[in-house]
This record gives structure tokens, sequence and C-alpha cells, in this order.
């Protein structure tokens, strides 16, 4: 039979046809099967109203779908299975009614599905909200509380603080699983464990931490999870019936490695090298294809292309993201177009491309902030602090960084001081305005907080700071009259940027700014260590991550440079005097008038680099 009156049909199929989609791309979108919404569109099947919210959210209609559905009584389709939910909803249509039990489950499938749609197109605080109510209406089913309370686990955090109420959350529901042995249990207890393993490594000292419990636990916590997770497809398969067995126990789903993988990845991110989160990256990603969950592919390729970056793969970057691009138009969220902006933005600053990333992160960046702080449950903070790191590095690398002492971003520097990568900006920020005393304390104070040093990680958030404390060291070397200051802080800092030399470059927020290669850094510090040679030997290494950026081959011919006149001898006068005119050229072209000026001055002045 036909329905009579196939407005909600109509409407829909012309929404699809102009969005662009096909049957098939809106099914997945709206967790049903192609087969039902083609009947739905030409008048077959009567849609439910929660089937036209959820389409309408796709499409963007803004209530006209909802307000031509028909009430209807059928439950709803048979969900397809895309990795965002493992349950189904119950028959397809016909049959006995469901029971109170099964009622009660169809309920807590649509909440999920439309919580799953909600986070997937951006809208956080609904997703926040369904959520919520599916975890509250699945008391006393302690499997379907913990997929609840995973969904509610994906949400962001303020940046370097633990989530207190979500780590509550999560220790129970593992409680609850507790002595539960099925295969679903297992997945779900893997899945729990690796979202805690990330959000008690979330905190950046003993004040943001979760109690005794901090991000070093974290880092455990996700390697033995990760342990008790099959490798990859079908590695830890019996040969028998394809599953894939730990312990005796299923664990086959793609959704579980995914969760885990994800996770367990940013847990580890501060320690574990960078080569080593790219491998976990990379078995992500494939994971995710084979899984189509669009949540998970957004994940995989933000954390692929951050892992790219971080090992010096710029141009494997660029491809990367610019899939990302695609996935941001194809879901329609607006913070993963935030997101694709501000990755943009990142390369624009490397590129040397300053006047498309200032139209970003001056003018287009602040507006997308406030809407998302307005109509999503996105934490501001951590959305203000990807916006001001973006903003300082345009304000240094354009040699206008006394705009920062005079605007409100010096004081928003200051406010995140809890974050040691903000301290060592503010001591770079003084040297480049000529406070180089002011500077000075500054470092001192890392220098004199031996604790708090000796607590940093061995990789992620802290190779940033090291290499921006590695600047603001040059910077005072070339000043000269801090050689005091310098012995009691440089051998701590070479020492703990010895593991990160190569094609590395250091790469600030998750993502924010590449703050320069670590090879460079750790020739600055050589050169304030009064070793030009040795300084050489790691400038030669740092041409290679350089050679995608012309800012950064400029910054490393000036320091080139100033190791050449270091070392002496013949002949090296004359080419210090090449790689400072390159610099120049390069300073002059690329609008930096911080680098240009410096080059000038060494120029002008051969004896100011004989100081380190």
């Amino acid at each position: 039979m036909t329905i009579e009156d196939n407005a909600l049909g109509s409407e829909l199929r012309r929404r699809r046809v102009a969005a662009g989609l096909s049957l098939s791309e809106l099914a997945r979108k709206v967790h049903c099967s192609r087969s039902f919404l083609s009947r739905v569109e030409t008048g077959q099947r009567r849609a439910s109203v929660e089937l036209a919210q959820l389409c309408e959210q796709v499409l963007d209609a803004k209530g006209v779908l909802t307000a031509l559905a028909p009430p209807s009584l059928d439950p709803l389709p048979r969900p397809v299975r895309t990795g965002s939910t493992r349950r189904t909803a119950g028959p397809a249509g016909g049959g006995r009614a469901p029971g109170a039990g099964a009622q009660r489950r169809l309920e807590f499938d649509r909440l999920l599905r439309r919580g799953d749609l909600s986070h997937t197109t951006g809208d956080m605080r609904e997703a926040d909200r369904l959520y919520r109510a599916a975890l509250h209406g699945a008391a006393g089913d302690p499997r379907a509380q913990a997929e609840a309370v995973i969904r509610m686990a994906r949400r962001w955090s303020d940046p370097g603080q633990v989530d207190h109420e979500v780590l509550h959350l999560i220790r129970n529901s593992l409680a609850e699983l507790q002595g539960d042995g099925g295969a679903e249990a297992v997945g779900l207890r893997l899945r729990l464990t690796a979202h805690l393993a990330k959000k008690v490594s979330m905190a950046v000292s003993e004040d943001t931490a979760a109690g005794r419990v901090g991000p070093e636990e974290g880092a455990g916590l996700a390697d033995d999870t990760l342990s008790r997770l099959p490798a990859d497809g079908r590695d830890g398969r019996d040969g028998r019936d394809g599953r894939d067995v730990r312990d005796g126990r299923d664990v086959r789903d793609d959704e579980v490695r995914c969760e885990v993988l994800t996770e367990c990845r940013w847990a580890r991110y501060d320690f574990t090298p960078a080569a080593d989160a790219l491998a976990l990256s990379q078995r992500l990603h494939d994971a995710a294809v084979r899984l189509d969950s669009p949540y998970f592919h957004g994940e995989a390729l933000m954390a692929l292309v951050i892992d790219q970056l971080r090992t010096g793969r710029v141009y494997s970057a660029l491809a990367t993201a610019s899939q990302y691009r695609k996935y941001a138009a194809d879901t329609r969220s607006v913070l993963a177009t935030w997101q694709r902006h501000t990755l943009d933005a990142l390369l624009d600053l490397w590129h040397g491309r300053f006047d498309a990333a200032a139209h970003w992160i001056l003018g287009e960046s602040p507006k997308y902030i406030e809407g998302l702080h307005a109509d999503l449950a996105v934490p501001a903070d951590a959305l203000r602090q990807t916006r001001l790191g973006q903003a300082f590095w345009l304000l240094r690398e354009q040699g206008r960084m006394a705009e920062l002492f005079t605007s409100d971003l010096a004081e928003d520097v200051e406010r995140h001081a809890y974050f040691p990568i903000w301290r060592a900006g503010l001591a770079l920020a003084h040297c480049e305005t000529g406070r180089h005393a002011e500077a000075a304390d500054l470092l001192a104070g890392f220098a004199a907080d031996t604790v708090a040093f000796s607590r940093f990680p061995p990789s992620g958030w802290a190779v940033p700071t090291l290499v921006v404390l590695a600047e603001a060291c040059a910077a005072l070397d070339i000043q000269g009259g801090y050689e005091s200051r310098l012995r009691e802080l440089v051998p701590g800092l070479r020492e703990r940027l010895a593991p990160h030399d190569g094609q590395q470059i250091a790469l600030a927020g998750w993502p924010t700014v590449l703050v320069g290669s670590t090879a460079r850094a750790r020739g600055l510090l050589a050169l304030a260590a009064g070793e030009p040679e040795t300084a050489l030997g790691h400038f030669r290494q740092g041409a290679v991550p350089a050679r995608s950026s012309q800012p950064e081959l400029a910054r490393l011919r000036l320091a080139r440079a100033r190791a050449v006149r270091g070392v002496g001898g013949a002949g090296n006068e004359a080419q210090a005097q090449s790689l400072l005119q390159e610099s120049l050229r390069s300073a002059r072209a690329y609008g930096m008038a911080g680098l240009a000026a410096q080059c000038g001055r060494l120029l002008e002045h051969p004896a100011d680099t004989d100081r380190g």
C-alpha cells in the first residue's frame, strides 16, 4: 500500500538529493536500512517522528521534516550495525507489540542513536542530554549503562585537567560489570578501562591530577589494556570459527578495537615516542575504515595527522588533512569544521602563509568559539587555548610580539600558567620584546623548581615546552650577560631533549602550532653551552624537516650562521654572511619583521654571535 499524503517522503527525497547524499549514505547516517528509507521516500512505509528527527539533523531541515511526520504506532526500523551501537532496536514492523522490557530497550537504543548522531554533527549539548537519559533509563542493566557511560566519556574535557564526573561514572560502571564473563561484558570493560586511562592521563601537574593517580599511571593502564587487545585484523584468531580470542573470550568487535586504540593512544601520548604513537594511529585508521563509523573515522584521521606532523612527515600530513576536510564536509559538524580550520591555520603558519592564518585566527576563529560555546557542551577553554596558541605564534612569526602585552592575550597566557608551555611562551615573549631580565627570571623559575621539571613526561606536551625554552635560551645567549642563568638551565634542557632528534617537529596543542624542529632546538642549546661544532651537527639534522617550511629554514640559517662564526676559521665568516643574507631575504619575503631585524644586527655586528 502507498500512503496517500506522502509529503514527508517527497520532502525527504528533495532535501537528500539537494544535499548530494545517496540513499545508502543517508541510511548509514541515521542508522536504518537503505530499503526502509527508500520505502519511506516512495510512500510505501510510514516514518516515525524519531526517524524524521534524525534525518532533519543530518539534512539541516530545521524542524520541517518533523512537522510533516504523522503520528505512528510502528516501532523503529531495525538499525544497521555501523559501529555506533551493538544492540538492535527490535523488529522492523508487524508482529506483537513489545513488552515492557523490550520497550525499555527500544527507548534506550533510540536515545543512543540520536545521541550518536548529535555527537557526529557536533551538537554536544544535545548528545550529552540524550546519553544521560539513556543512562538513567537503563537502571538495572549494567551492560546498557556501560554503553551510555562510554558515550559520555567521549566528550571533551578541559585541557590539562581531569574530568572527575566521568571518572566516577567509569569506575562505577566497571564495578557493576565485575564478574560478568560474557563476551560483550569483556569488550565493555576494555573500552571503559581505555577511557579511564585517558581521563587519568589528562593532568599536567599534581594540582590537576586525580588524587594520587597521575598521568604516568594512566599511561601504564593504557599499556595493560592494549596488551589485552589482539593486535589487528586476524591476529589472535583461533583458526576455527574466525573469532578473535584472548583468554578464551571473544573480543572480535571492531568497535572495541577502535575505542581502545583511540583512548589508549591519547593516554600514552606524553609517554611514548612520536614514532610509536604514529604506528598506533595507523592501526586505528585501519580499524576505523573496517568499522565504517563516522565518529572513529574522524578520530583516526586527526590522530594520524597529528602523529605525522610530529614525526616530520609533513607531506603525508597534508594528504591526511585533505581527507579530514572531506570528513568535516560530509558530517556537517560545526566542531569538525572548527578543527579543520584550526589544522589549516597550523599548516598556514608552518608554510609562511601568515595572511591566511591571520584571517582565521584573528577574524573568524573568535566567532566560532562564541558560537560553539553558546550552542554546544564543549569546554570553552579548549577552544580558547587553541586560538590563543595560534595567535601567539602568529605574532611571534611576524615580529609583532609587543601586541601581546597591549591586548588581553598576555592575561590569558598568565591565566593558563599551570601549563608549563605557557610559562615558557611568556619567557620567549619577554625576550622578543626586549624584556630579557624578566625572561631570565622566568627561566630561573624552571631551573629552581627541580621537582616539577624532573616530572616532565618524556614526550607529548613536554617536547614543545622544551623547544620554546630553547628558543628563549637562544635569545638570552645572543643578548649576552645571562651566562650564569643559562648554566643553570641548559644542561637539564639538553638532557631532556636528547631523545628527540632527527626529523621530529615539536607540536604544541592537539593540534595548535608547530614550534620548530627538535634538532634545531638542540643546536640552539649547544650554542648556549659554547659547543658550536656540536650545534652544527644538530642543524644538519634539522635541515630535513625544515625543507617543508621557509620560515623554519630562515631561522635555521640564522642559527647555522651563529654556529659557523663560533667555530671560526678561514672562509667561515663569508659562509656566515651568506647564510644571514639568505635568512634575511626569506624573512623579508615572508614578513618576519623580528627575524629580519635580528639578521640585520648580526650582519652589522659579527661579534654579537661570539658570546655563545
